[in-house]
């Protein structure tokens, strides 16, 4: 059979691994696919660097559009990044019967319903695993592996950028911004990291893997993003003191609110345990934990960026692609796992009606009382204290920090407790709030 022709958009990092990979171990991989897999074309800025990575049989054009207009490609591969550009060439690739492979988690939480709505219509696939996690295969875990379970949640490490920061904070007690520089430095964070450190990056990885876990539409727009900006290395080590660890957690997952079902979309810094696995995951490693009624508890661990382990997961689903062209277009594994007309409104939860733990750190005037004034709002609350870290204060300090781990409670409740502790006279500044999962 004569090899599958592939139009490859973009020759960054990702792009040139993708093609380093595939010569490399093409054989394999045609055994595996039952065919081969030739990049025919490629799409790209700067011509002349091409040259020095793509055989001489490979076409090297500037205009992506010749790409995906071209007759002879049987597979858009888009690695540009970004949204709107990514939007054109994947609808445009559709439009002509083309299947689409991409590493974009921007473009598919944000246009996915629209992107994949089109696919059905004209009987091609959209292949995305590079989208969440790089090199770890978890999208094919969710949607083929898992295939058996109602998923009731998935907690996960999926920004390698702002993992790192959080690893070096802990380790050497260094301030944010001096290890925003570190990470710069080393590759790890872009010049502008707003995306990582600020959880948007995680918070389209989440997106996507709630609508195929749970089967709902992809719905962005209304997940809670909070990122690590603001975090300071005295509640790292204030955590791990207690005996957890800080993590920038990416959380999906079912829940009950006045008997009627919902879906927590969430990504913040999150305190877990330092005796889950997933809080040892360190350095710009990713991790995400799924648990199902019947499998139980599972942890996918590995590179989530980076040339090749990203490559890794671009040709594991242009294998797939391969495997699967000639198929009955009903007979291959939907998008989302679910049958498209299968999907379901389970509503989004917003933040004030999910329930978890809190860590508070409240920084106070040394005075007597201060303590009970603490106790009494929250007690007022229903809010019950799990731990309490309270330092005595050096010699004639006249401020301290008090801090306060409590049980689960409502997020709106919390809310109000910490107006009303804010609002004491005895404490300076605002309260810093923490979310805690033990993750059972």
């Amino acid at each position: 059979m004569k090899p599958i022709k592939v139009g490859l958009i973009g020759l960054g990092t990702v792009g040139t691994g993708t093609y380093q990979v595939l010569k490399r171990n093409q054989e394999d991989i045609r055994r595996r696919a039952g065919r081969g897999i030739d990049i025919a074309m490629v799409a790209v800025r700067a011509p002349e660097r091409a040259r020095g990575i793509v055989d001489e049989g490979c076409r090297i054009v500037t205009d992506w559009t010749e790409v995906v207009d071209s007759p002879d490609i049987d597979i858009v591969v888009e690695l540009i990044g970004g949204i709107e550009t990514a939007r054109e060439i994947a609808m445009r690739a559709i439009a002509k019967g083309k299947h689409v492979v991409t590493a974009n988690k921007a473009l598919l939480a944000t246009h996915g319903n629209e992107i994949f709505g089109a696919a059905q219509e004209h009987d091609v696939m959209v292949a995305f695993e590079a989208a969440v996690a790089g090199g770890i295969p978890i999208i094919k875990a969710l949607r083929e592996g898992l295939t058996a379970n109602r998923i009731q949640s998935i907690a996960g490490i999926i920004n390698g950028t702002t993992n790192f920061i959080l690893s070096e904070m802990r380790d050497k007690g260094l301030d944010f911004a001096t290890v925003l520089r570190q990470a710069q430095e080393l590759g790890y964070a872009e010049a502008d990291p707003t995306f990582d450190i600020e959880g948007v990056d995680a918070a389209h990885k989440a997106t996507i893997m709630a609508a195929i876990a749970f089967g709902i539409p992809m719905q962005f727009e209304r997940a809670y993003v909070e990122g690590i900006s603001s975090l300071k290395a005295v509640d790292i080590r204030y955590a791990e003191q207690l005996g957890y660890r800080i993590k920038l957690l990416g959380i999906a997952r079912r829940a009950l609110v006045n008997g009627e079902e919902g879906i927590e979309l969430r990504v913040h810094p999150t305190l877990i345990p330092n005796k889950r696995l997933i809080a040892n995951v360190e350095g710009a490693m990713n991790a995400v934990m799924v648990r199902g009624d019947a499998v139980g508890e599972s942890l996918y661990y590995g590179k989530g960026a980076g040339a090749e382990p990203t490559a890794s997961s671009v040709i594991a689903d242009l294998v797939d692609v391969t495997r699967l062209a000639t198929a009955d277009p009903e007979s291959r594994v939907p998008h989302l796992a679910f049958q498209p007309n299968q999907l379901t409104n389970v509503p989004i939860l917003p933040m004030a009606e999910i329930t978890t733990s809190y860590y508070l750190r409240v920084y106070v005037k040394n005075r007597l009382g201060v303590m009970a004034d603490l106790t009494r709002i929250l007690a007022d609350a229903r809010i019950s204290i799990d731990a309490v870290l309270q330092k005595e204060p050096a010699e004639n300090a006249t401020r301290l920090d008090i801090v306060l781990l409590t049980h689960q409670t409502q997020e709106k409740k919390m809310d109000a407790a910490i107006a009303l502790i804010e609002a004491l006279e005895t404490v300076v500044g605002p309260v810093t709030r923490i979310r805690l999962e033990s993750l059972n």
